[in-house]
């Protein structure tokens, strides 16, 4: 056999010999270290009040507004008032041509039914106005209103006076506060909900008819209750568990959940307070399984 051809068959065979041998290293290596930890993120659970709330989107509307029509048929011949100013109950807003054959030329008046703000003049001089022509929109913007219509199935903790927190667009770092001042008696039959009227205080004018809203409506409270994050929870009610961390291990429990306050649940049974549950990598998780914890920084925590 060539030199060179045994040196190498002899290099293969030992080669052959050392890989189980060295496999077998690693394996009892690996199997006296233990499986590797996870790392998770966790936060205690803590305790707060939680409100339960109807949301909904509408338009503010001025509490008092109305269309303004002439008595008479004619030609508008003069403008009073423009949009934004303010009027008292019986001012003039324009004045009509009268056209009717036979009487004598006087300018015929169109008056405000009630005081506030012209918010809109419908037409301009020249124009052929009768009685069915809107000349102007007057709006009393003292107190402004929101329509609601809300299903049937919460209507009994709906009541008169009830807070009702609004967010307007316009103004995204103020919050206004309204009350429900009129719940219909009765329910419309094609959606099962029946309307409900908002009021709220507007001395400054700073709320405008037409501006776009959001409405949070609290039918239920809860005082002082443990909560978790949404993003703690693994499953779906009434199967609803969490990841808790015990001596750096994930033990799995089973947990009952209440009523949600946007992404905090309240839980009616399985955690108390200062226990600490996992918000972020229970993919990987397994009953026993070990971990590296990072504290929650605040995210979820109480507001």
């Amino acid at each position: 056999m060539n030199y060179k051809i045994k040196n190498y068959v002899i290099i293969l065979l030992l080669a052959l010999f050392m890989v189980p041998f060295f496999g077998c290293q690693v394996r009892e290596k690996a199997k006296s270290e233990g499986p590797q930890s996870i790392p998770v993120r966790a936060v205690k659970v803590k305790r707060m009040d939680l409100y339960n709330k109807l949301e909904y989107t509408g338009d503010i509307k001025a509490e008092d507004e109305v269309n303004v029509y002439p008595k008479v048929s004619g030609k508008i011949i003069e403008k009073i008032k423009e949009d934004g100013d303010s009027v008292d109950k019986g001012d003039t807003i324009v004045y009509i041509d009268r056209d009717e054959v036979g009487l004598k030329f006087e300018k015929a008046p169109v008056e405000s039914p009630l005081t506030g703000i012209v918010g809109r003049i419908y037409v301009d001089i020249g124009s052929n106005v009768s009685s069915q022509t809107p000349v102007a929109l007057v709006v009393n913007m003292d107190r402004v209103k929101i329509n609601l219509d809300i299903p049937e199935m919460y209507l009994p903790k709906i009541f008169l006076g009830q807070e009702v927190k609004v967010a307007v667009g316009a103004y995204p770092q103020k919050e206004f506060t309204g009350k429900v001042t009129k719940i219909s008696p009765v329910v419309n039959l094609e959606n099962r909900a029946a309307p409900v009227e908002v009021i709220i205080d507007n001395s400054e004018h700073i709320l405008k008819s037409g501006m776009f809203v959001k409405v949070s409506l609290a039918i239920e409270k809860r005082i002082n209750v443990p909560y978790i994050i949404k993003e703690a929870i693994i499953g779906r009610e009434p199967e609803v568990y969490v990841y808790l961390i015990e001596n750096n291990k994930a033990k799995m429990r089973k947990i009952s959940l209440g009523i949600h306050d946007g992404s905090l649940y309240e839980v009616t049974q399985g955690l108390e307070e200062g226990e600490m549950v996992v918000v972020m990598g229970q993919q990987r998780l397994y009953e026993d399984a070990p971990v590296v914890v990072e504290i929650g920084n605040g995210q979820g925590e109480a507001r």
